[in-house]
């Protein structure tokens, strides 16, 4: 189940995005060496105000190493400048990037963090790219072009039992809505129930390129937030895995939630997830 299919061919699109793929793995490895000097283990932040001026460096350091050469490597794009919002894009190509995902992972000297970016053209996502610095992996796709760890390729889980599963899901930002969240927690206890194992982590790239390498079964999420969810959802297409909603209908920029799933284990899923299990 491709949530990005249609009847365009996409071998052409595939060949003409190489370029950009290769500068917009460039620009996240820039970053990605940046983060990495600035990352410190022994770190701690005592107050709200200190991790809101630690957050804002991180991205204020590492963003003009993605944002000209993303921009010049796609001449015309567009650039999000709110990584936390979501819905729907004008029409044409956009640059949707977090140059620090887990950003609070990385000023806590925790590990789950990377720099992500990915391209969409008229709402629908065409090439991701995430580097994960700590380990020096990076993930890539392009529609229509399958989805690849450091050249290698990626592929979802083939499981087919729920009870054999590792799911997961996470909060995609602080002061999410408290219905958002209230659901979040039914399913939580809903998939305990129904599932081997649930992962309650945050960013969401962090666990979706776990779905997309056959590592993770399921992540779902209520949310929106663009930049946490399209080059995950991509990976995880490109690697044969199933991208909806959590009710099982086709996923967009304009749905309110996320699900990303092996494909054996779909249908299972949306049943705990809509309460019908």
């Amino acid at each position: 189940m491709n949530a990005f299919s249609n009847s365009r061919t996409v071998s052409g699109e595939t060949a003409e995005l190489d370029g950009t793929l290769e500068r917009a793995v460039a620009a996240a490895q820039a970053a990605g060496r940046l983060l990495l000097d600035r990352y410190d283990v022994d770190t701690r932040h005592d107050d709200l105000e200190e991790i809101i001026r630690a957050i804002h460096a991180n991205d204020e350091a590492v963003l003009p190493l993605v944002r000209q050469p993303l921009l010049d490597a796609r001449p015309g794009s567009r650039w999000v400048e709110d990584e936390l919002a979501g819905g729907v894009l004008p029409e044409g190509e956009w640059w949707v990037v977090d140059p620090a995902e887990g950003n609070i992972n990385h000023i806590h000297g925790m590990g789950e963090w990377a720099v992500t970016a990915a391209l969409v053209r008229d709402n629908v996502p065409v090439l991701a790219v995430v580097h994960v610095p700590l380990t020096g992996d990076t993930y890539t796709a392009l529609r229509g072009g399958g989805a690849f760890l450091n050249g290698r390729p990626l592929r979802a889980s083939a499981k087919t039992d729920l009870k054999a599963a590792l799911v997961g899901t996470g909060q995609a930002k602080p002061g999410e809505e408290e219905e958002a969240l209230r659901r979040m927690g039914t399913t939580v206890t809903a998939m305990l129930l129904s599932a081997l194992v649930v992962r309650v982590s945050v960013p969401a790239t962090m666990q979706l390129i776990h779905v997309a390498a056959g590592r993770m079964d399921t992540f779902w999420q209520f949310s929106d937030v663009r930049s946490g969810l399209l080059p995950g959802a991509l990976l995880v297409s490109e690697a044969g895995g199933a991208v909806t909603d959590t009710q099982g209908k086709p996923w967009s920029l304009a749905s309110g939630d996320f699900l990303a799933s092996a494909p054996g284990l779909h249908a299972q899923v949306v049943d705990v997830l809509s309460g019908r299990a």
